[in-house]
Order: C-alpha cells, then sequence, then structure tokens
C-alpha cells in the first residue's frame, strides 16, 4: 500500500524546498504545461537542485501532454541528469532537447505518444479506467505493429496495444500510476482551492490532480499569490481543495505567463486588443505556399493552423480580408481569435472561448476541423509524412497526430526542398535562384508521423503544396495536379525527388497570381 504522504489537518501552503523533498525515489511525476505556459517552474528548478545537491530523488519517472520547455534549459530540461530519470512518457519532445539526447543515447526509457491521447489518459486515469481507447495513432509508429511509441531499443515494455471492438481497430493506451502530480494555477486560498484568472491556458490540470488522487498520491501546485479562505469566487475555481494537497508560492521570475512574457492580459482574456493591421509578407516562398492553402478556404471552416510555415496562412488571409472566413483553433485551448506564436505557442489574445486541453482534442478526433494546415517536412510514395524524427534530432508528435488523422480535410505544406533554397519570380512565374540540398520527397519516411493508408481508409482527402508543385493522395500513391509557372518539370519537380509520382496528362498550372507581387483578391472566388 501507498505510504501515506500527508497529515489530517495541516498548512497547506509550504516551502519550494518542502514541498520538493515530498517526491521520492522512482515516482511517477505528472507534470502541466504547453511549452512554457501552466509549466511550474519554480518547482522543477527546485527539484533538479535537490537532485544535484543530495543525489535524491533518482530514478523518476516523467508523464505529460505537450511539450515543455524553451529549446534549452527551462521546463523538462531540468530533469536532463544521468540518474534523475529512468523513464519519460510525453507528447512531444522537441523543447526539451537535453531530455531528447538522453533518449537519443539510450540512457533513459522513452516513449511519444500524441499530445491528445496523453491529456485524455488522465481523465481516463482519474476515472478509473484501465486507460484510453481510440483509433488516434493506428498505422503511424505509435501502433504496436511499427514501434509502439518507443523511442529507442532501451525502451521495452508495451504501453500501447492494437484491439478490436466491433469489427474494428483501436490502439488501447495503458492507465499509468501516478505519485505525483505538478501543476500551476495563480491564485490559492488557505484550503487549497485554486483559481487560473492570470493563465493563458487550462490545459490538464485539474484532471491531472484527479488522477494522482485516485492513485493514491498527491498534488502540489506553485501559484503566484494567496488568497484567505472563502475569498475566492466559487465559479472560477478550477482545482479544488479537497484536492490540493500542498501549495508553493512561486518567484515572480518562475512564473511567467509564457516562456517569452511576463504577462500579456490579452491571452487571459482580460482585455481585447485592438487588431492592428498585419504587415504583409514579403513575396518569398511562404507567402506563395500561404496563398496556396487560403485557396483552400470556405467560408465558417474551423480550421487549425501548425507553427511555422501553416502561419503564413492566417497572415495571407488577413491580408487579403478573408481572415473571417475561418475560425482558428490551437491545440491546448483557444477557439477564436489571434494565435500567438513562439514561445507563446499555444496562447490567444481576443479568443471567444477557453476550454481544456483534453475537450480541445475530444473536438479535434471528433471530426471537428474543416481544414488543417501542418508543416510537411518529409514525405514518401504513400503519403505517408514524417515530422517527429530525423536522424539524431528527435521532436515527437504533439498533437500532429491527433490532428491530421480526424480533420475533415488536411493540407502538409512546405518548400519543396531544404538546406539553402533561393527563389525569385517575375511576371507571374517562379524562378529557382539556388536549388535547396535536401530532398524532402523520400523513398520512404524515417518516421511515420502520418499515414497515407490510413488516410485512404477513412476517405480523407490530403494535399501537399509546395512553393513549385501540389500533389494529392491518391489509392496509386501521390498525384502531381499542379505545377508552377516557369518550373521545369523534369529538373526543378522529378529531379529532385527520390520517387516519380503518378502523372496523368499536363499537370495545371498554379495560378499566375500566387507569384505576383499584388493582392491575390481571393474574395472574389472563394465561395
Amino acid at each position: 500500500m501507498e505510504e501515506k504522504r500527508t497529515e489530517e489537518k495541516k498548512n497547506k501552503i509550504i516551502s519550494t524546498a518542502e514541498a520538493v523533498k515530498l517526491i521520492k525515489n522512482n515516482d511517477m511525476i505528472a507534470t502541466s504545461g504547453f511549452v512554457g505556459i501552466g509549466f511550474p517552474e519554480e518547482l522543477a528548478i527546485a527539484l533538479e537542485k535537490r537532485f544535484l545537491d543530495t543525489g535524491e530523488p533518482r530514478d523518476l519517472n516523467l508523464l505529460y501532454a505537450a511539450g515543455q520547455g524553451d529549446g534549452k534549459d527551462r521546463g523538462l530540461n531540468h530533469f536532463a541528469h544521468e540518474g534523475m530519470v529512468k523513464r519519460v512518457v510525453g507528447g512531444h519532445w522537441g523543447l526539451a532537447p537535453k531530455l531528447g539526447r538522453m533518449a537519443l543515447d539510450n540512457k533513459i526509457e522513452a516513449y511519444n505518444f500524441p499530445q491528445g491521447t496523453v491529456a485524455q489518459l488522465f481523465r481516463d486515469i482519474a476515472g478509473n479506467r484501465p486507460g484510453t481507447f481510440t483509433r488516434v495513432g493506428l498505422k503511424t509508429y505509435c501502433d504496436p505493429r511499427l514501434d509502439g511509441g518507443k523511442i529507442n531499443a532501451k525502451t521495452k515494455e508495451d504501453l500501447v496495444e492494437l484491439v478490436k471492438f466491433n469489427g474494428m481497430e483501436y490502439l488501447w493506451y495503458k492507465a499509468i500510476n501516478i505519485n505525483v502530480s505538478l501543476v500551476r494555477g495563480t491564485t490559492a486560498d488557505l484550503k487549497g482551492n485554486i483559481t487560473f484568472e492570470k493563465e493563458a491556458l487550462i490545459l490538464n490540470a485539474l484532471e491531472m490532480c484527479q488522477a494522482a488522487k485516485k492513485c493514491g498520491g498527491i498534488v502540489i501546485v506553485q501559484v503566484e499569490r494567496l488568497a484567505d479562505s472563502g475569498t475566492l469566487k466559487g465559479r472560477e475555481v478550477v482545482i479544488p481543495g479537497i484536492l490540493v494537497d500542498y501549495v508553493v508560492v512561486a518567484k515572480p521570475e518562475n512564473h511567467y505567463q509564457t516562456f517569452s512574457e511576463q504577462y500579456n492580459p490579452a491571452y487571459s482574456g482580460e482585455i481585447i486588443v485592438p487588431q492592428h493591421t498585419i504587415k504583409p509578407l514579403p513575396l518569398d516562398e511562404r507567402k506563395i505556399i500561404g496563398r496556396r492553402a487560403v485557396m483552400e478556404l470556405r467560408r465558417n471552416t474551423i480550421v487549425n493552423l501548425g507553427i511555422g510555415m501553416p502561419e503564413a496562412a492566417s497572415i495571407v488571409a488577413a491580408e487579403e480580408g478573408v481572415q473571417d472566413y475561418m475560425t482558428l483553433t490551437v491545440e491546448p485551448g483557444p477557439i477564436g481569435g489571434i494565435p500567438a506564436g513562439g514561445l507563446s505557442f499555444g496562447a490567444a489574445s481576443n479568443f471567444e472561448c477557453l476550454v481544456n486541453q483534453a475537450q480541445q482534442f475530444d473536438f479535434y478526433d471528433g471530426g471537428g476541423l474543416d481544414l488543417a494546415f501542418l508543416g510537411l517536412a518529409q514525405a514518401d510514395d504513400k503519403g505517408n509524412l514524417n515530422v517527429s524524427k530525423f536522424g539524431p534530432k528527435f521532436a515527437g508528435c504533439g498533437g500532429f497526430i491527433n490532428i491530421t488523422q480526424n480533420a475533415k480535410k488536411v493540407f502538409f505544406v512546405g518548400t519543396f526542398t531544404a538546406g539553402d533554397l533561393q527563389i525569385s519570380t517575375k511576371n507571374g512565374e517562379l524562378i529557382i535562384v539556388k536549388e535547396g540540398p535536401i530532398k524532402k520527397f523520400v523513398k520512404k519516411v524515417e518516421h511515420v508521423t502520418f499515414s497515407g493508408d490510413y488516410a485512404l481508409e477513412v476517405k480523407q482527402p490530403v494535399l501537399y503544396i509546395t512553393e513549385r508543385a501540389v500533389f494529392k493522395l491518391t489509392p496509386e500513391g501521390l498525384e502531381l495536379i499542379e505545377i508552377a509557372p516557369g518550373i521545369d518539370l523534369q529538373k526543378q519537380v522529378l529531379d529532385q525527388m527520390e520517387f516519380k509520382p503518378i502523372i496523368k496528362g499536363t499537370p495545371k498550372l498554379m495560378d499566375k497570381r500566387l507569384f505576383m507581387d499584388q493582392k491575390v483578391g481571393f474574395k472574389s472566388f472563394l465561395s
């Protein structure tokens, strides 16, 4: 039986040092956060210091949904010390490169599951269910017929199984016993009730606390400030005090709203910011791709945009005055508004609604997205896509699998080659000034983050949009359907691919207006 760590009557407000002493060797720790939003940085720093000073706690296990880190030192990077961590089960690894390096060097057991599925798993653990049953991840590297979500050779235990219900295949992501949940809120009263008024996201805070309590574990919450008992409005309490064992008040420098902004009142819904005119993009490959993506918009579409290249679609839509055609959503919870980028990614200004992360993924998994625009990193002739693993670099999938497997239509957007691609335009034609040395259309992707076979099985329309060519997924493989004006089909398309796409007749020319330094005029032809 789990040793009791709490007293019947106690002061819930304790120091950070006292809090991390409650964590034991071999504990399974669940951490909240999305990049830096909602991550309990103060607790992570203190836990790292305790390990470096004393060698304990050792052999910890980590469970988290979204990527948590700044790509350098903060977030889950605090746990990246030999002996400190034994196993990590997470939705995204790219923001914690120090931890990822340990995984690729076979120093820890490591799993990568879809972000939304882990978010839902917290809820299923809390409800005493055996795990999460879903079709998300079928025929990707999460499928046990491929890698079962395992990242390295050191990782042996099967945490996901293939099962059948009513003749259909599902994946069973097994419940995991949680000893400690480390979460973050804004204000705590003396009873441990927690509000989130200055947080940009709700994430899975409540479910994580419920899951820990179901498992006989403890809940430690990092907050910015304290209030007296009975002074918080009950309707604003996200985590009830009955679920909270201990509260730590963080130093201001360890409780930034995001990893790049101390506090932006627009992210918490405190204010609505004026929508200033967005500076137009220069006419480069990013704008061309964004324009071609916007051609797929229709009125009243619900959209998810990935970070990076897909963000060009929203900028182009605003420039062309068709931004109202779409409602943008972000996977950790915001609906509507203006999604933030960089280390504030996940937050949104002027959002219409904010739901928790598991609820957002319920909506996504249920086919709520009309269109999804995600990055195109590496594709093969079967339409499979890899955005998660490239040689010694492992980023993981994040919400990519949930989104791409369930949106009504999916568009992968990115340059045709990578490296140092340089282009220009003239008279509505595309000119390749310098070819990118890295081929992105390869014989076989290194990691199957998106399964073309699964998309065909569920009859999902899929396009692959680049600056010089557009492909669509067909039962026979990738079909070249469009080519940019001015491009040599053989030299600048076929010779830059490791496989020959299907070509039926002469590919259609991409609209010349995409390559001209003036507005396209989307309003005139978008329905």
